[in-house]
């Protein structure tokens, strides 16, 4: 299989990976969000919000994969696609402080979410492998685009982590502050993603 052969079976495998992004977290952005809702859950609504930015994320990466010998068009793409996903994330982490900061003050917890935790479970065990296949197509086709997607996916499991921590820790133990304070370990966590999207660091290209 020659060069061109090989790049663009790895460029139609990176497709189907963000397709997979895209009916992944399109699913899970709604039940998260809904399930946030029904609990009360500020880190579980949160979640849910991510999984939405990382549908626009992968949307807009796969338009640039889909136009991969246009240079130009390409490259285009990118740096709009990335400053849109990065004011997004200003939102969402302006809105997860905000509403954590109310509920720690007004002593409000979420409703104990069997959903929510299985949801987060999952997250756990996909996004790694998802990260990582992204992260070697990325390699392979020499994209800093598709390095940073495979990054932004890694983040959603770190996310995870935090959203699984705070809604067990509420289940099990009754901490009604946990879900607040799992939210709020968030927000760093999204503004620095923010920040280096706005400002096209992750993209070098």
């Amino acid at each position: 299989m020659g060069i061109s052969a090989t790049r663009t079976a790895l460029i139609q495998r990176g497709e189907r990976l963000e397709y997979f992004t895209i009916l992944w977290n399109s699913a899970e952005a709604l039940l998260s969000v809904g399930a946030g809702i029904a609990a009360g859950s500020i880190a579980l609504v949160g979640f849910g919000l991510d999984s939405f930015i990382e549908v626009i994320s992968g949307s807009a990466l796969l338009g640039r994969m889909k136009a991969d010998q246009k240079v130009n068009r390409r490259e285009r793409a990118e740096r709009i696609s990335l400053r849109i996903v990065g004011v997004c994330f200003l939102v969402l982490a302006a809105y997860v402080a905000i509403d954590s900061i109310y509920s720690l003050l007004h002593k409000s917890g979420p409703e104990r979410s069997l959903l929510g935790i299985a949801i987060g479970v999952a997250a756990l065990f996909v996004m790694p492998l998802l990260a990582r296949a992204k992260r070697n197509i990325g390699t392979a086709i020499d994209s800093p685009a598709m390095i940073a997607d495979s990054q932004q996916t890694q983040f959603c499991t770190y996310l995870s982590a935090v959203l699984v921590a705070g809604l067990l820790l509420n289940f099990f133990l009754g901490w009604w502050w946990s879900d607040s304070v799992a939210a709020l370990v968030m927000v760093p966590i999204i503004a620095n993603e923010a920040v280096e999207a706005v400002r096209g660091k992750k993209y070098p290209c």
